[in-house]
């Protein structure tokens, strides 16, 4: 063998994921199975885990239900970045109803970049998405009435709360009302905010 030839190749720049969907400041990648650790650190934060309720799970089994989720018509995930690519947080819409135009909202944020309008910022990403692209006429996002963040960030991006359901959960030994709050698509429409699409 040559000199040439026994050269370590030269590892491959790495890949600057590229999001399929923007916001203001925040763009919107399609998750993929790849992400599982990442999910799994930020749902392992005590404070989603509380105030999501998310269930203990080990990463394999994170790793096949984002696998199932890939695969499922019913849904859109995906990974919310920063401007340079950072991940922060993942958003989906799922349990999407075409033929009644219906769909839920799910929001985590990473712990280090809560608070400072980001979840905001994605939620009118995919807000716009589902009423811009898709033939959604509600959207319902449910959280613990006392997830005042949650609440905040829903609000902010005008969603209203339409009821209680009472003693709905079971976290930690406790039982926790849950808020039910709604985006009709005439309330969007009425939202004077750009849309992804000019921005």
């Amino acid at each position: 063998m040559t000199e040439e030839a026994m050269e370590e190749p030269e590892p491959a720049a790495e890949t600057i994921r590229e999001p399929s969907w923007r916001g203001r400041k925040v763009g919107l990648s399609p998750l993929d199975a790849d992400d599982a650790e990442l999910l799994h650190r930020w749902r392992s934060d005590p404070v989603a885990a509380h105030e999501i309720g998310i269930w203990p799970q080990p990463l394999s089994g994170l790793r096949e239900r984002i696998e199932r989720h890939v695969e499922d018509q019913g849904r859109d995930d995906f990974i919310v970045l920063l401007p340079d690519g950072t991940p922060i947080g993942h958003i989906a819409l799922f349990d999407q109803d075409m033929v009644d135009g219906t769909a839920e909202l799910y929001l985590l944020m990473d712990p280090q970049n809560r608070g400072q309008g980001h979840g905001t910022d994605a939620l009118n990403a995919l807000v716009d998405l589902a009423f811009g692209e898709l033939p959604m006429h509600r959207l319902q996002a449910v959280t613990h009435t006392d997830n005042a963040a949650a609440l905040t960030t829903l609000a902010n991006a005008g969603f209203v709360q339409e009821g209680v359901r009472r003693s709905a959960c079971l976290h930690r030994g406790r039982r926790y009302d849950l808020a039910v709050l709604s985006l009709l698509r005439t309330e969007w429409e009425a939202l004077t905010r750009p849309r992804s699409w000019y921005l």
